[in-house]
């Protein structure tokens, strides 16, 4: 199977440029390529590159400003080149991959294509990011070669967080073509694949669109407001935050009116087709240009309140003016907080009895109904639909999923009671005996096959791997209350945290210690790593305070102690230490990363020493870590002035630097270039696995401890100067200063001269005694608190 090791982007909009990006993100060149302008302003000289690329190059621009970052770092860009599609359209040729990204119009594409087929090179896949029109349509006029490489690859946006790729064949797409792309979306570029069919806006849009339009319909009968939709449909349905209409302002309300009026107008022998007409006030909002984020105004509008501060209003949608949102209570929805299952939660809010879970239910139940119906007609199995919503609208559970949280049966006999009609494959199943649609087989999961009318394994991609693969094998080999140590196979060890957020206690330094005991005298390596949603958002704060409070500063000097430790421990075990951190990867999280002998990352990395926020310096290590990392093959060197390597690490830790992928925690300091980057989450305990036991099979050795020449009682002064030159500027408190000046008696070495080589003991004994002096202190206690009571920081 040959390799994409150059793609061409052919558009350079929002969808376009983001693409591109995520490319560059997996470090394969791209050239992006877009229209000339039309028109010249003026003073512009239509015959110049600068003019002539001018939309390609607006689009290179606007991934610098875009939020959340379509870009893993900035040196990304290095990788993406532009041009236009007059002058450049040739240099397709050097491609593997071509995919257009131009206006959602049909002649459009076609004319674009026929121009793009002259310049393919053999074996080069061509596709369309469509996000409905028919790959019939779009390939009239071209050759069978150009039909046999080409597919509709449909992302989602943002391109680089929404894992779900599409990818539609047309009627003599090449197998192999599709394998090949299929391979490069899931294990090149991390996306999950779904298949879909050549039916109007293909999976995911199709169903959530409707489900999206139930909502809008049924709304209003049931009285409920903007806010109060938006309650009921977030994270107690196992939804994002941004629920219904948040979502909708973020995509925007003409695409989402164009979507649904694809649908209207081409689905018409869908038995919903009516469904699919966008309520009158929606109309009115989009004529009125209120669109969501790309107006400032949608359903939410940010304002000005009476002090000043920032305020977001809710659409009235009987007047289609704003008004402060209402505080949202319902009995159903504060019965399922706190519930951590989604399923169980799930379950929680659709029994409910009041307005918010009869709503629900309605809505949930239409959206259930009409999916299963529309298999065949969209996806041969409810597997694809399920992770094309999971995928690309983030829900937690496809609609499937859901159905089976809340009884198909049940489910089947309360659409009945609604007038609502399920498939009859659905009934089929359950007069067969099988009463859900997934359940699980020794290790497998299953799912019911419609065609053959039974169970069949869940297909997944080898290098899949999870905790729960692990529990069913019966692979635990010993644990507590905070982390289990599991039996990865091949004398590969994994140590799993799963405290709330995957915060550091007693529990989880214990179990470092024993993993490492066993490890050591059994194993061949330890993976440190879990299926949660972060790796470890740090210490656990709450016990802290509370043992601060009640004078019991012992027990968090031993604390402290015990966890630098086992950091060093598992640096200096004679058997590999890998870790595999993703998501929230923060304080006490950064310090088990840096800690392991090697860490294999997931690109989605949030990682960094922020103790400073709740008035503290990293205790576990993480000073030492960081300075091992970035001052470390120069430590002993004459040649080498430590302060401008001390000034970059006191600036990440003083200003609670975080890393916003792995890419820029490789730039920071807190990875090595050494360390490995998985794209695709599902895959990264499967990596870090091999990473590991690759590293035992080569002949691992133990590193040594570093000694560090550092600038002692001067450079902690020089660092002062820079701290109070920013107070006197009100860039910080004095207590700031104060915390800063902590972090500069420790990182320069302590009260020594300059170049005074000291120890790794050392650095450690002064981290934790900067630690333990602060911890006494009421302004880092108040600082805790507040962060505790609000999840912000206090500038005191």
């Amino acid at each position: 199977m040959s390799l994409i090791r150059k793609v061409a982007v052919l558009g350079s909009g929002v969808m376009g440029s983001g693409i591109a990006a995520h490319v560059a993100n997996a470090g394969i060149p791209v050239l992006m390529l877009d229209i000339v302008p039309p028109e010249a302003g003026p003073g512009e000289d239509r015959s110049k590159k600068s003019f002539r690329n001018k939309f390609a190059l607006a689009g290179l621009a606007n991934l610098k400003k875009l939020r959340p970052a379509p870009l893993f770092t900035a040196a990304a860009l290095d990788l993406i080149e532009v041009g236009n599609l007059e002058d450049d359209l040739a240099r397709i040729a050097g491609c593997d991959w071509v995919v257009e990204v131009v206006k959602e119009d049909l002649a459009v594409k076609q004319a674009l294509f026929a121009k793009v087929e002259p310049h393919l090179k053999p074996g080069a896949i061509v596709s369309s990011n469509t996000s409905g029109l028919s790959v019939t349509g779009m390939l009239q006029g071209r050759g069978l070669a150009f039909k046999k490489s080409f597919l509709v690859t449909h992302f989602f946006n943002p391109v680089r967080y929404m894992k779900l790729l599409e990818l539609v064949a047309g009627p003599d797409t090449d197998p192999g073509v599709l394998a090949r792309m299929a391979r490069f979306g899931e294990e090149t570029l991390g996306k999950g694949i779904v298949w879909a069919k050549d039916s109007t806006n293909f999976i995911a849009n199709r169903i959530g669109t409707y489900g999206m339009l139930r909502v809008l319909g049924d709304m209003q009968k049931a009285e409920l407001t903007v806010e109060e939709v938006d309650k009921i449909f977030g994270p107690a349905m196992g939804r994002p935050k941004s629920a219904v209409f948040r979502t909708t302002d973020i995509v925007g309300l003409d695409t989402f009116v164009h979507v649904a009026q694809n649908c209207y107008d081409t689905l018409t022998k869908d038995e919903e087709r009516e469904t699919f007409q966008v309520p009158e006030f929606v109309r009115k909002m989009v004529s009125a240009k209120m669109l969501g984020d790309k107006t400032g105004q949608g359903f939410y509008k940010k304002v000005k309140g009476k002090d000043g501060e920032s305020e977001i209003q809710v659409l009235d949608l009987a007047t289609l003016t704003y008004r402060p949102q209402a505080k949202v209570r319902f009995d159903s929805l504060g019965a399922a907080k706190g519930i951590d299952d989604v399923a169980e939660r799930i379950r929680t809010v659709l029994t409910g009895t009041d307005k918010a879970a009869k709503f629900a239910e309605r809505v949930t139940l239409e959206t259930l109904a009409y999916a299963s119906r529309r298999i065949p007609e969209i996806s041969d199995d409810l597997i694809n639909i399920d992770r094309a919503l999971r995928w690309g609208f983030a829900w937690d559970l496809g609609p499937f999923q859901v159905w089976d949280a809340y009884g198909v049966r049940k489910g089947v006999e309360r659409m009945k009671e609604l007038g609502l009609k399920p498939a009859p494959w659905v009934e089929q199943m359950l007069a067969s005996g099988r009463e859900s649609f997934y359940a699980v087989d020794g290790t497998k999961d299953t799912a019911w096959d419609i065609p053959v009318k039974k169970p069949a394994v869940v297909k997944e991609n080898p290098r899949t791997l999870r905790v729960e693969h692990l529990r069913r094998a019966n692979k635990r080999l010993e644990g507590n209350d905070s982390a289990t140590l599991w039996d990865m196979g091949d004398g590969a060890l994994l140590l799993e945290f799963h405290t709330k957020m995957n915060s550091i206690d007693d529990g989880i330094v214990e179990m470092m210690n024993k993993s490492l005991d066993r490890a050591e005298a059994s194993a061949r390596g330890l993976v440190i790593g879990n299926d949660g949603s972060n790796f470890s958002a740090g210490a656990n704060i709450m016990a802290l305070l509370m043992a601060i409070k009640s004078d019991d500063l012992g027990s968090v000097e031993k604390m402290v102690a015990g966890f630098q430790a086992a950091n060093q421990r598992m640096r200096y075990s004679p058997i590999p230490v890998v870790a595999a951190p993703f998501g929230l990867t923060l304080g006490g999280g950064a310090e088990v990363t840096m800690g392991a002998n090697a860490v294999q990352a997931a690109a989605e990395l949030y990682m960094g020493l922020v103790e400073v926020g709740v008035g503290l310096i990293p205790g576990g290590g993480g000073n030492l870590q960081l300075l091992r990392n970035l001052y470390g093959p120069f430590s002993t060197d004459r040649d080498f002035d430590p302060l401008p390597f001390l000034k970059r690490m006191f600036l990440t830790i003083g200003t609670a630097k975080v890393a916003t992928s792995a890419e820029e925690a490789l730039e920071i300091g807190f990875l090595h270039r050494s360390d490995g980057i998985s794209l695709n989450r599902d895959f990264l305990l499967s990596d870090a696995r091999g990473r590991v036991l690759g590293m035992a099979e080569s002949g691992f050795r133990a590193p040594r401890p570093t000694h560090f020449r550092l600038s002692g009682r001067s450079g902690a002064a020089t660092v002062d100067m820079m701290l109070y030159d920013m107070q006197v500027n009100n860039q910080i408190s004095e207590y700031d200063r104060h915390i800063g000046q902590k972090l500069a008696h420790v990182i320069t070495g302590g009260d020594v001269s300059a170049f005074t080589p000291v120890s790794e003991q050392h650095l450690l004994d002064l981290e934790r005694e900067a630690f333990l002096s602060l911890c006494g202190e009421e302004k880092t206690q108040d600082r805790i608190a507040h962060m505790l009571e609000t999840g912000k920081p206090l500038r005191n």
